[in-house]
């Protein structure tokens, strides 16, 4: 994949539509592209949070551990950004990542991330409404989960 084929993909991920291409290419540049197979981490819960992913193509599963087990909460796929909390907050990794299908992406260091955010206001916008949104799910699958525990009582 070229530098000018991540610039697109960075394009049509509503996190960095704003940002004009010159930067976006500074960015995919400054950024590290890896690939997964299926069944590879991208990080585990508990890790301290180093960078965020950029999926360009595939699929993962968003697993947390539980007293019962390991639990897929979310598949993410393409266009997706995942690992932002660890960096935003200075906290251990809220999940794993795990590849659920050859995954293509672009690794955003802390540093690159926290430059982007500043150069850019708009995207640290983009960064909380997206995180507001995951919150907003989280809590509705939660009071789903609690209401069916409520039922079978």
């Amino acid at each position: 994949m070229s530098i000018e084929q991540e610039v697109e993909a960075l394009k049509n991920i509503p996190l960095f539509a704003n940002i004009e291409p010159s930067r976006l290419k500074l960015m995919a540049f400054a950024s590290e592209r890896l690939i997964f197979k299926v069944g590879q981490e991208l990080f585990h819960q508990g890790d301290a949070g180093d960078a965020a992913y950029i999926f360009i193509d595939g699929e993962a599963d968003v697993i947390v551990d539980t007293d019962d087990g390991p639990l897929v909460v979310a598949t993410f796929g393409k266009n997706e950004f995942v690992g932002e909390i660890a960096i935003l907050c200075d906290v251990p990794r809220t999940a794993t990542i795990k590849a659920k299908s050859e995954l293509i992406t672009l690794k955003i260091t802390k540093e690159l991330f926290f430059n982007m955010v500043m150069d850019f206001p708009e995207m640290g916008v983009e960064v909380m409404r997206v995180l507001a949104h995951r919150i907003d799910k989280t809590t509705s699958q939660l009071t789903d989960a609690r209401n069916a525990i409520a039922d079978k009582s």
